[in-house]
C-alpha cells in the first residue's frame, strides 16, 4: 500500500474553477474520508486521484511516483463506485475474476485471488450465482472483491453504501471498516454522511466549494473545529447556535435568552456590543450547567435510549435540538435547560471562525 500526496492540485471546466489548490497527505495505510455537502468537490478530487479527471494544475503522488498525468489504469488504484456496475450476465466469480483476465493473468492465479477475496469478504458460498440472485449489499461486496483481487496500492470508495438502505449501510459499513483492518490498505473514500465519516475515518477532510476546510480525526473535528461550517457539519443532530452580545464587563448575554449571562472561555477579549455565536451540541445540555434557560418544546422524537426536543419549530431561525436521556422525558411544554459555558463553542459571526 502507498502514501497518496497532493500538491496544489486544481480542477478547472473552461474558465470555471472547482478545484482550488488542494494540498493534502494520506499516509500508507490510512483511512481517509472526503466529506462535504453535494457539489463541495469531494467527488472530483476522487476521480482526479484515479485519473478519471484531469488535472489543470498541480500534481498528484502515488508512492514515489507522480501519476498527475498517467493512465488510470497504470496508477494502481481501484475505484469501487456508488453503482455495482456488474455484468448480469456473468456470476460472481466471473465479475470477480473478468478484469485479471483482460489483464492476461494466468487461470490458476485468478483462481485463488478470487477465492482469497471471496474468503475475505464472505462470498464463498455465492460464486456461482449471478447478480439478480444476490441482495444490495451482497452485490456491493462483489464490487469490493473485484477491486480487491488487483491488489491495488490505493482503494477509492465513491459513496458505495448510497443506494442501500439504512439496516445494509450499517452492515456494510462493518464489514468496510473491519476490511480496511485486516488489509491494512490505503483508503481514499467519499461520502455527504458525516456518521460514515466519523465511524469510518482515521482523518477526515472536510471540504467546501472546492476548498479543504479542515483535516483531522473524528474526535478533533468533533471537539476543535477552526470554524462555523465545520462546527455544524460535524456531529449530528446538528449544532444549536445562540445569538450572543458582549457587554461592556467582559460578559456575554444571550439575545433571546435576555437573563442568561456568563463569561465565555476564551482568551481573546471581545469588544462591547459585539455579536458572537454560542454553538453548543444537543447532547451538551448539562442540567446542572450554571447559565439556565428556558424553551417551548414544540417536537418531541423519541428513539428509545435517547429522545430529542425540539423548541421553536416553524420559526424563521433553526430549531434549538436538546437530547434527553433517563426516564423522566418531558412530551412538551417549557423546559428549563442548562448551558456550561467551558463546553461551549464560539465563532465570529461576520467570519464564521471559531474563537478561542
Amino acid at each position: 500500500m502507498s502514501k497518496v500526496a497532493l500538491s496544489k492540485v486544481v480542477k478547472k471546466y473552461g474558465g470555471l474553477e472547482v478545484i482550488h489548490g488542494v494540498d493534502l497527505e494520506i499516509e500508507k495505510g490510512e483511512f481517509v474520508v472526503f466529506v462535504g455537502p453535494s457539489g463541495c468537490g469531494k467527488s472530483t478530487l476522487l476521480r482526479m486521484i484515479a485519473g478519471l479527471e484531469g488535472t489543470s494544475a498541480g500534481t498528484i503522488a502515488i508512492g514515489t511516483r507522480d501519476v498527475t498525468h498517467i493512465d488510470p489504469a497504470k496508477r494502481g488504484v481501484a475505484m469501487v463506485f456508488q453503482t455495482y456496475a456488474l455484468y448480469p450476465h456473468m456470476t460472481v466469480r466471473e465479475n470477480m475474476s473478468f478484469g485479471l483476465k483482460m489483464g492476461g493473468m494466468n487461470a490458476a492465479e485468478i483462481k485463488t485471488k478470487v477465492a482469497d477475496a471471496a474468503k475475505v469478504l464472505k462470498l464463498d458460498t455465492y460464486l456461482d450465482r449471478k447478480p439478480k440472485a444476490l441482495s444490495g449489499g451482497q452485490r456491493q461486496r462483489v464490487a469490493i472483491g473485484r477491486a480487491i483481487v488487483r491488489q491495488p496500492e490505493v482503494f477509492l470508495f465513491d459513496e458505495p453504501l448510497s443506494n442501500l438502505d439504512a439496516e445494509l449501510r450499517v452492515q456494510m459499513r462493518l464489514e468496510i471498516a473491519r476490511l480496511h483492518k485486516e488489509l491494512a490498505a490505503t483508503m481514499i473514500y467519499v461520502t455527504h454522511d458525516q456518521v460514515e465519516a466519523m465511524t469510518l475515518a482515521d482523518k477526515i477532510v472536510v471540504l467546501r466549494d472546492g476548498r479543504v476546510e479542515q483535516v483531522g480525526t473524528p474526535i478533533a473535528l468533533y471537539e476543535d473545529p477552526v470554524n462555523l461550517f465545520v462546527a455544524q457539519f460535524i456531529g449530528s443532530p446538528r449544532m444549536n447556535l445562540f445569538r450572543a452580545r458582549a457587554e461592556a464587563d467582559g460578559l456575554l448575554r444571550l439575545v433571546d435568552f435576555a437573563d442568561a449571562v456568563f463569561a465565555a472561555s476564551i482568551s481573546k477579549s471581545v469588544p462591547a456590543g459585539a455579536e458572537v455565536l454560542v454553538g453548543v451540541r444537543p447532547e451538551q445540555f448539562d442540567n446542572n450547567g450554571p447559565v439556565r434557560i428556558s424553551v417551548q418544546v414544540d417536537v418531541v422524537e423519541n428513539l428509545g435510549g435517547v429522545s430529542f426536543a425540539y423548541a421553536g419549530v416553524g420559526h424563521e431561525a433553526e430549531p434549538y435540538c436538546i437530547e434527553l436521556r433517563g426516564k423522566s422525558r418531558p412530551e412538551g411544554g417549557t423546559i428549563t435547560i442548562g448551558i456550561d459555558p467551558a463546553a461551549a463553542l464560539y465563532f465570529d459571526p461576520a467570519t464564521g471562525l471559531r474563537l478561542k
